[in-house]
């Protein structure tokens, strides 16, 4: 359930993200839907990001392991010789 709440929010935040650039150009979601029908997907996109900045650190597999890049392979540090 977790990992389906998480793709739920990241498709949420998706679509807000989009919806505030289409806003760029006046052509917003908000302004072809009705006003309960807006208001409701942009307190879904809220409460999505809520969530995500909330659990984004147990979820995100740059986060969740102490931040940063992914360590380099063991190997020749060298590189030759």
């Amino acid at each position: 359930m977790k990992g389906g709440l998480h793709m739920v929010t990241f498709i949420l935040l998706v679509i807000g993200g989009l919806n505030w650039g289409l806003e760029l150009f006046g052509v917003g979601v908000g302004r072809f839907v009705p006003e309960i029908v807006a208001q409701i997907i942009y307190a879904l996109v809220a409460l999505s990001a809520i969530y995500e900045i909330a659990t984004h650190k147990k979820s995100c597999r740059n986060c969740g392991n102490g931040g940063g890049a992914p360590a380099a392979p063991a190997g020749n540090p060298g590189g030759g010789m």
